[in-house]
């Protein structure tokens, strides 16, 4: 009877045991599907960003060609910028950086270059401030501007065509010959 026992005994430690490991087995094999389910998710939303990340940066990359070509509409003084601009309508801006009007007309063409027509270039000179260098100064005075917030439109060989006084790209736009 006692030898029953045992072997009824270890009858069912066997059993207990094997089922304790197939239940094991099965929570191991459902935690991994479970973390493999995880990485799944997870790779899947990181190349969902990295492809938002991708269109992003094309956007972006496209808005920056735009904001280029436009920007090269509205630019600041050099002899090379008034000098390759001979091929376009060019409009010297002479401003000054204590120039309330100046600044809000610069915020407007900053803005709004797309406005300014693209066979236009507009080059923000330096009208009377301690930095303004020598060209501009002469600009200054082969136009005869007396004040701040003045536009002077000139040819291909920097002779005037129109000037006028004040406004932003609305009036900058209604003005150019």
């Amino acid at each position: 009877m006692n030898k029953t026992i045992v072997i009824a005994g270890m009858v069912v430690l066997v059993l207990v045991g094997g089922a304790l490991f197939v239940a094991n087995q099965n929570s191991q094999r459902a935690e991994q599907a479970i973390k493999e389910q995880e990485k799944a998710a997870m790779m899947q939303k990181e190349n969902t960003a990295a492809e938002e990340k991708e269109t992003m940066m094309k956007k972006q990359e496209g808005d920056k060609m735009m904001a280029d070509k436009n920007s090269s509409r509205y630019v600041v003084y050099s002899k090379a910028a008034y000098d390759g601009a001979s091929d376009k309508r060019r409009v010297l801006y002479f401003y000054a950086t204590w120039c309330s009007s100046c600044k809000q007309a610069n915020e407007d063409f900053t803005a709004n270059p797309n406005k300014i027509p693209e066979d236009v270039v507009v080059i923000r000179t330096n009208y009377n401030d301690p930095d303004t260098d020598q060209e501009e100064k002469d600009l200054a005075k082969k136009y005869g501007i007396t004040y701040q917030h003045t536009f002077v439109q000139v040819d291909a060989q920097g002779k005037e065509l129109t000037k006028w006084n004040g406004g932003q790209t609305d009036e900058l736009v209604t003005n150019i010959k």
